[in-house]
């Protein structure tokens, strides 16, 4: 599959991004490229090939949820830049 100009600048759109005509090319040169090196992979045999990991047949190992006493704002703030009384103070974002 071939990308032309016109896909890349439909995708452009599609994504609100702003692309000028040299970056247009760029762009569908360096698509062309990843789709060819697609294309070789789909022609590598797998047939003998198996797992290399035994991942998906692994359980989680999880540990038993205890319930444990709070160590106290004196010591969860002890190094906080800014506090105020038992809060963090943090910048403000608007």
């Amino acid at each position: 599959m071939k990308i032309t100009k016109n896909d890349v600048e439909k995708i452009a759109h599609l994504a609100s991004l702003e692309v000028n005509n040299f970056k247009v090319d760029k762009f569908a040169e360096q698509i062309n490229k990843i789709m060819q090196y697609f294309d070789k992979l789909k022609e590598v045999d797998l047939s003998g090939a198996s797992f290399v990991s035994d991942v998906a047949f692994q359980t989680n190992v999880l540990r038993k949820d205890e319930k444990k006493k709070s160590p106290g704002p004196d010591t969860t703030l002890a190094n906080a830049p800014e506090k105020d009384d038992d809060f963090y103070i943090v910048p403000r974002v608007v």
